[in-house]
């Protein structure tokens, strides 16, 4: 990490100006909880029962808690009793379906089913069927977890680099508000609530209003998020769960470089998308015609022949995206246009839906628990597998191994399975530290979209209901080096052609953007390619059990999932499929056919010019 002054100066030596006011509010909420953190994290046993105990008494008296005798567990006056007696009673939850029936009864107006009253909001994200999950949040999760972790990130950012907030903030969240479930309570994006949220003297340095991420066009989103942030010569904070969202918003700005500066010289927003009346009417206030950055912007062209954030950012000070599992291999398509002496990049944490797990507070991959805010169990990865599981508390886990990870939440989820596979790499204080390694039980995410087999298993049935077409065999692979999977099938009539193939599994990706909301986003804003299409050859699943057992598998020890993220075992796949002669392969046009999004910009274009004249003559 660079602390010199070249940190705070731009090409030309000018400095970022030092935001006193904003450093000394945080300073004093912030710094506050990071020594309530700190002073949590020298027993995390005393604290993990503290935490539980709390959690449990506060729903105690709910439907859950009366269901599964929380008076009884509470009756312990040992922390070993505690843990034991929780495990008794309370069942693990490996899907959020075991929860959904009490989620239901909160969603249609009933009070005390999971915890006191009712939740403030509901976070969204895929499940294992059709139907997301819907995440009950608290106000005491949100105010009292989420809103003081926050506290704590951003003190962290200023300890790091102290002017961070002297210039704009560039940041992607969700919708927060995307309906109401039947009984009015809103549904949405916790990360957009907060963003709502906060306090006006650190809001009026974001780039983008909320506004924007309600622009139902993913490319006119990408668009307008990007051409407000480069009208700033002064973004020092870039803030993005996913690298792959990087990724997006550059090859955004590559592709209408031109239109983008025109749009920043004259203070307009191009007619070549399409984004809402009201939202454009919103956006007038962020933008005012200035020729001087434009003039700017021209001059690094002419001489780099390209634009890149070390470039049009010099005082960018910050970089925080998810840096683990995954993630690495986009990472690695933007670390050469970034200055790393001038930029911090943090790994953002171990944050899902379902709860704030930690975050990274130093420049490692790690991230801090909040053993006062959580109540944390883990089972080696030896026993994923077994079917009776050893429960370890958080002050028995070891450093370098590998654990899956069950939370306990002020939110209603109780013993809630992450199915994530995590890394214990250090300790904060006495705390364990980790990170992120993959998903696990059938789960693949490789840009957040957590696609899970049986959603698969399901969007390929309803593609063979519609389209007439068997399959004998089928299976999945994900291909992060492409953001994109790939779809072998095995049909029972084996003259289909490559051009069948492919139609069926356009099909299948429609039905899995159906099923699959997160999935969905994803394809539509890009970060996920079309999948490609892979025929095999007849009896393709013993030919590759064959070949496994042939490498050293015992034929009692042979698992197979039908969904999955294995270079290793989609290799054996690429040895007994068959190509048709002439496969064309999938997605290329949308990649790198210039001609093809000219053709879709000329399309939106005469739509809203349509769209326009109608509402100027209404």
């Amino acid at each position: 990490m660079n602390k010199s002054k070249k940190t705070y100066l731009d090409q030309e030596g000018k400095p970022l100006p030092y935001p006193f006011l904003i450093n000394l509010m945080l300073m004093l909420v912030g710094g506050s909880q990071t020594l309530r953190l700190r002073f949590w994290s020298r027993k995390p046993r005393h604290t993990a029962e503290k935490t539980l105990r709390d959690i449990l008494t506060i729903s105690r008296d709910t439907v859950y808690g009366k269901e599964h005798h929380f008076d009884r567990i509470l009756s312990a006056t040992t922390a070993e009793d505690l843990f034991r007696l929780y495990r008794l009673y309370v069942p693990v939850n490996n899907s959020f379906e075991t929860l959904r029936p009490y989620v239901e009864r909160h969603k249609n107006g009933e009070e005390n089913i999971l915890f006191p009253g009712k939740p403030d909001m509901y976070a969204t994200t895929s499940g294992t069927t059709s139907e997301p999950k819907w995440i009950p949040m608290t106000h005491k999760y949100l105010k009292d977890v989420y809103g003081k972790m926050s506290h704590v990130w951003t003190w962290n950012f200023v300890k790091h680099r102290s002017r961070i907030f002297g210039g704009h903030i560039f940041t992607t969240v969700g919708k927060e508000c995307e309906g109401y479930a039947p009984d009015g309570t809103l549904y949405g994006s916790v990360s957009g609530v907060l963003v709502r949220d906060i306090p006006p003297i650190i809001k009026k340095h974001y780039t983008a209003p909320s506004c924007v991420m309600s622009i139902p066009d993913y490319a006119a989103r990408n668009y307008t998020l990007m051409r407000l942030a480069l009208q700033h010569r002064d973004v020092t904070l870039w803030a993005t769960a996913n690298p792959s969202t990087i990724l997006e918003l550059l090859r955004t700005l590559q592709e209408n470089t031109g239109l983008m500066i025109n749009d920043i010289e004259h203070g307009s927003l191009t007619e070549d998308f399409d984004i809402p009346f009201d939202i454009r009417d919103q956006l007038d206030a962020y933008m005012s015609p200035n020729p001087e950055r434009a003039a700017e912007l021209r001059e690094i062209l002419a001489w780099k022949g390209t634009l890149e954030p070390k470039d049009f950012w010099p005082w960018l000070q910050y970089l925080s995206t998810w840096k683990c599992g995954n993630t690495k291999i986009y990472m690695d398509k933007y670390m050469d246009m970034f200055d790393w002496d001038k930029t911090f990049y943090q790994e953002l944490g171990y944050i899902a839906t379902e709860c704030r797990f930690g975050f990274s507070l130093d420049d490692t991959n790690e991230s801090v628990l909040f053993p006062h805010f959580h109540y944390y169990e883990f089972v080696e990865e030896s026993e994923l597998d077994q079917p009776n599981k050893h429960f370890l508390q958080i002050d028995e886990l070891e450093k370098g191994k590998r654990y899956c990870a069950y939370v306990t939440t002020y939110s209603g989820l109780f013993r809630y399975n992450m199915n994530d596979l995590i890394e214990v790499g250090g300790f904060f204080r006495n705390t364990p530290t980790v990170h992120m390694v993959s998903k696990v039980n059938g789960i693949v995410s490789m840009t957040g979209e957590k696609l899970y087999e049986p959603q698969f298993l399901d969007a390929v049935h309803q593609a063979e209901e519609e389209t007439g077409i068997k399959t004998k065999f089928f299976v999945g692979f994900a291909d992060v080096e492409e953001s994109k999977y790939h779809f072998y099938y095995e049909f029972e009539n084996e003259k289909i052609r490559q051009s069948e193939a492919e139609m069926f599994t356009r099909v299948v990706d429609a039905k899995l953007q159906h099923i699959n909301l997160e999935y969905e986003s994803k394809r539509q804003s890009f970060r996920l390619h079309e999948p490609e299409t892979h025929i095999l050859l007849s009896n393709a699943y013993a030919r590759f059990k064959a070949a496994c057992l042939k490498d050293g598998f015992r034929d009692g020890q042979f698992k197979f999932n039908l969904l999955m993220q294995d270079e290793k075992r989609r290799s054996k796949f690429n040895l007994i499929q068959r190509l048709e002669t002439g496969f064309e392969r999938l997605g290329d046009n949308i990649i790198a056919g210039a001609g093809t999004i000219d053709d879709r910009r000329q399309a939106r274009a005469a739509r809203r010019k349509e769209r326009k004249a109608r509402h100027e003559n209404s």
